[in-house]
């Protein structure tokens, strides 16, 4: 994936729990706080128009996320807007800026996933005829729906990345998935995941 800027080495940041933003993957947003309202105004104006997507965590900011250029934006008759982030890359997180503008800057390092800018990835080892099985049982348990069909025919990458991002896991293990080094290791966490919440994982960790 080839990008007509350099990645810079502060950008703002977009807290939203249970949210995460895969490589190359896209993630629709709805914007509507003032001050995000500014964050997207002020991001427009720059060649990169990146935002960092990243989970707050504990009292703090989780240390990874992944920044996505604006593509698309269109702006509501009440004056809020719907805009599509498209991945760029992930960073680290390594100062937070504060009091500089009413959102939240950061300087971030981006030399741990050179593999984000690269093209898509593909998973060898990936079994769908054991994945959708599961996949269905997971997706009957919590009453969610899917069109297998085009599921059936999507790249690996486009797959697992969609799955990560939208299946109802936890903040943590959205994380985790987020964090995995590859596509593989993100299927297997993925896959993990599913097969912990059908054998009663869920329920164990509501009775806790």
């Amino acid at each position: 994936m080839r990008f007509r800027f350099d990645l810079p080495a502060r950008i703002p940041l977009f807290p939203l729990a249970g949210a995460v933003l895969m490589p190359r993957a896209r993630i629709p947003l709805h914007v509507f706080e003032p001050r995000y309202l500014q964050m997207l105004d002020d991001a427009l104006k720059t060649d990169h128009r990146l935002i960092g997507l990243i989970q707050p965590e504990g009292e703090g900011l989780a240390a990874i996320g992944c920044a996505g250029r604006v593509v698309a934006f269109s702006e509501t008759d009440d004056g809020r807007q719907m805009i599509s982030l498209l991945a760029v890359s992930r960073f680290r997180l390594t100062e937070v800026q504060e009091g500089f503008t009413p959102y939240l800057m950061a300087e971030v390092d981006w030399s741990s996933f050179g593999r984000d800018l690269k093209g898509s990835e593909e998973d060898p080892s990936l079994d769908r005829d054991a994945l959708f099985p599961l996949l269905r049982r997971y997706m009957e348990s919590h009453e969610l729906s899917t069109d297998w069909d085009a599921a059936a025919e999507a790249p690996d990458e486009a797959l697992i990345n969609s799955l990560a991002m939208a299946l109802p896991f936890s903040p943590g293990d959205k994380q985790a998935l987020l964090e995995s080094p590859s596509l593989a290791d993100r299927r297997e966490l993925l896959q993990g995941l599913i097969e912990f919440a059908l054998h009663g994982g869920d329920n164990e960790e509501r009775l806790q």
